[in-house]
């Protein structure tokens, strides 16, 4: 589950020079309307990714370190936590000026080609991190997987920034929109196939399923927690597969012939100018540094939500892919309720609404265990029916944490579309590149502080609870913000200096 593409590069108007912007308009877009085999190609390479970040960092692979690996949630969460704050440091003083610097650069094509392979080979790597302690260590894994978020950011900032090149001026929102639907459809897949191939077969509540495999496929053994690790094995192929239509058919910028060390140093220019645009309108610049910290708190919800279930709900592989599907497939709905909140409330009220139950909702997880709900009531499995004879979710509890889940996922989806209508309506018109140049930034700027948080509040309490409840302090901080943005209501205005 994946609302959007919220990174250090810069936005859609920033994305290529003016010069650059008309070429490849000229030469990308149909006068029908259709998306070029470029654009469909660009899109191809988020599906190629998003599988990373739905499989291993949110649902399956990551919660498996903490839960089984560390054998101590809390242990695990703790550690998780402590090296996403490193890596968010790296991006915080890295990809803003990349991003800055991208269309000095020239050809991308090559970098996003090395940064590919290494993330493919280094995902890969993560099948011999066991439970046994045999393969990986603990600190070699976190190495892999903060080396592999870091280079993940630096080639999101790349890819976007061929976004107009690749599907021209008047067809890059569909190509956007595409590249959402790829990445997020591309990993339900990998994560139903993962749940019929190697999770449910073999099990004594699904004998009588027919339509399932008799044994995990492959030969995969329970007992060796291979069906958490394959999905790496899983997400390395899709990465390297799915991808190829890019490097082959997508077109690449121009050579500048500008040093790197040059073009990075422009880019800061560029990035500082753009700051400085952007303090010159008061409402769009609160506006801005509000979203940096609810994004960062959202962010951290969806980081930390699977480490957290496994801990707290005691779910193991099943339940997590089983989870991870019905989040990512619900959560579409997010977009239709960002945009009908929009419509008919305005882009502040919807965006401050969107952060509300978002905080509502991290308020109710920490109410949450398998034999308690919402604080109040006790739950005695032993004393209760199960809900059904099925493998899975089959407790009230289970099933009031996931539609605590549903509504986190449905808001936080709806938060993204709502965010940039809100920005559109605080911003003159012809500074927009200025401004979603820093609303990219400000994406990145604070990366660090949810997982600092985290980790800070799980280390302080000594329970997961604790770390999470931490995030709240970022919610309401980027709320608290919006009460002093003006404007953004259903019909208002665009700022003015």
């Amino acid at each position: 589950m994946r609302g959007g593409h919220d990174t250090g590069g810069m936005g859609l108007s920033e994305a290529v020079s003016s010069a650059e912007r008309s070429e490849s308009a000229q030469a990308a877009d149909d006068p029908q309307g259709r998306l070029s085999l470029g654009g469909a190609s660009w899109a191809m390479l988020e599906g190629a990714r998003d599988p990373y970040i739905i499989l291993i960092v949110i649902y399956i692979f990551m919660p498996y370190v903490a839960g089984t690996v560390v054998g101590d949630p809390v242990k695990g969460q703790a550690l998780i936590s402590q090296w996403s704050q490193y890596s968010g440091w790296i991006v915080m003083a890295t990809a803003p000026f990349l991003g800055a610097a991208a269309d000095r650069l020239g050809r991308r094509k090559i970098w996003l080609a090395i940064m590919s392979v290494l993330m493919a080979a280094m995902i890969a790597s993560l099948w011999f991190t066991k439970a046994d302690h045999s393969g990986l260590s603990v600190t070699t894994t976190l190495i892999l997987t903060t080396l592999v978020g870091i280079l993940f950011t630096w080639s999101e900032v790349l890819h976007n920034s061929l976004l107009v090149r690749a599907a021209g001026l008047s067809s890059a929102h569909k190509a956007s929109g595409l590249a959402l639907s790829l990445g997020n459809g591309i990993s339900v897949l990998a994560l139903a196939f993962t749940a019929w191939a190697f999770a449910l077969p073999g099990l004594p509540e699904t004998a009588s399923w027919g339509w399932l495999p008799h044994a995990p496929l492959f030969g995969l053994r329970r007992d060796l927690h291979e069906p958490e690790r394959v999905v790496v094995l899983m997400s390395a192929g899709i990465m390297a597969l799915a991808s190829l239509p890019f490097f082959l058919f997508t077109p690449d910028a121009p050579p500048t012939g500008v040093p790197i060390l040059s073009a990075l140093r422009a880019g800061a220019r560029s990035l500082g100018s753009m700051v400085l645009t952007v303090s010159h309108y008061k409402n769009a610049a609160i506006f801005l540094v509000s979203r940096m910290f609810y994004f960062d708190g959202m962010a951290a919800i969806l980081i930390y939500s699977g480490v957290y279930a496994v801990g707290v709900m005691k779910w193991g592989a099943l339940e997590m892919l089983i989870y991870g599907i019905i989040l990512s497939v619900l959560a579409v709905f997010g977009g239709f309720v960002g945009v009908w909140l929009d419509h008919n409330l305005g882009p502040k009220r919807a965006v401050q609404i969107e952060i509300a139950m978002s905080l509502l909702g991290i308020i109710a997880l920490l109410g949450m265990g398998p034999d308690q709900i919402l604080y109040l009531w006790h739950w005695n499995s032993h004393a209760h029916p199960h809900l059904w004879d099925g493998p899975f979710f089959r407790t009230v509890p289970e099933w009031v944490f996931l539609l605590i889940g549903f509504s986190n996922a449905v808001f936080i989806t709806a938060q993204y579309a709502s965010s940039r209508t809100l920005l559109t309506r605080l911003t003159p018109p012809e500074q927009t590149g200025a401004f979603f140049g820093v609303f990219a930034l400000s994406a990145t700027a604070t990366g660090w502080l949810g997982p600092f948080l985290v980790n800070q509040g799980t280390r302080i309490f000594k329970s997961q609870q604790g770390g999470f409840a931490t995030i709240t302090l970022l919610l309401f901080t980027g709320l608290v913000g919006l009460l002093f943005v003006r404007g953004g209501g259903r019909h208002g205005a665009r700022e003015t200096a």
